[in-house]
């Protein structure tokens, strides 16, 4: 999982927007190792926490990316 956030930050880095990024959103899951928030603190991105035992901001989230997703993908030309 570190080595997947670091190949992020590289290509981030690469395509120039790495400026733009400022927040991750992530949940309590023991697969993100305190490492992974010390990488992202050396790239100025702040982590945030989602709330314990909140099932529906899962939902909620999820339907939030989905919507930027096609609003911002139905305006692109291939």
């Amino acid at each position: 999982m570190t080595q997947a956030i670091r190949n992020l930050l590289m290509d981030l880095q690469d395509t120039g927007s790495l400026a733009r990024v400022r927040f991750l959103i992530r949940d309590l899951d023991a697969k993100y190792p305190a490492l992974i928030d010390e990488i992202l603190s050396g790239a100025a991105i702040t982590t945030v926490l989602t709330g314990v035992r909140m099932p529906r901001m899962n939902a909620i989230t999820g339907r939030w990316v989905k919507t930027l997703g096609t609003e911002l993908l139905d305006r692109t030309l291939v």
